[in-house]
């Protein structure tokens, strides 16, 4: 084997229609070299698998094993970018294959001010208040 070559193997391949896509096992046989970068993953993925857009392959939870040579990860084949949004629980993944932006988040110090804001008011005026807090963010 020369010294960049990479060796793709999946194993527990399977189909999941209710999800609209195919998962499986990836296993890397990298010598030589430390690691193999997802983007270069996820483009031989997508070419082995004819899958129509590559940003509809998430690959996540690569270890590489004691002494290297080899990385073992997971891989969901989604029918479409729209598909993987909707399906793919672990948004912090998507966002780091680039498929959505990331949220915004409110600051923790607004977020107790606003409860405890909240704790103060009773009764029917205390949806008013709530009302009235949001249009001030």
């Amino acid at each position: 084997m020369s010294e960049n070559a990479v060796t793709i193997r999946t194993r527990k391949f399977m189909s999941n229609p209710l999800l609209n896509r195919r998962q499986c096992i990836v296993d890397v046989h990298h010598p030589g070299r430390a690691n193999v970068s997802k983007e270069e993953l996820r483009e031989k993925l997508s070419k082995t698998f004819k899958v129509s857009d590559p940003l509809s392959v998430i690959l996540f939870d690569f270890r590489t094993a004691f002494g290297g040579g080899k990385s073992t990860g997971f891989c969901c084949m989604y029918d479409s970018v729209e598909d993987a949004k909707k399906f793919h629980g672990m948004k912090y993944q998507l966002w780091r294959t680039g498929v959505i932006d990331k949220a915004e988040k409110k600051g923790r110090k607004g977020i107790k001010e606003a409860k405890n804001r909240g704790k103060k008011i009773r009764g029917l005026g205390r949806r008013l208040a709530r009302k009235k807090a949001r249009r001030s963010e």
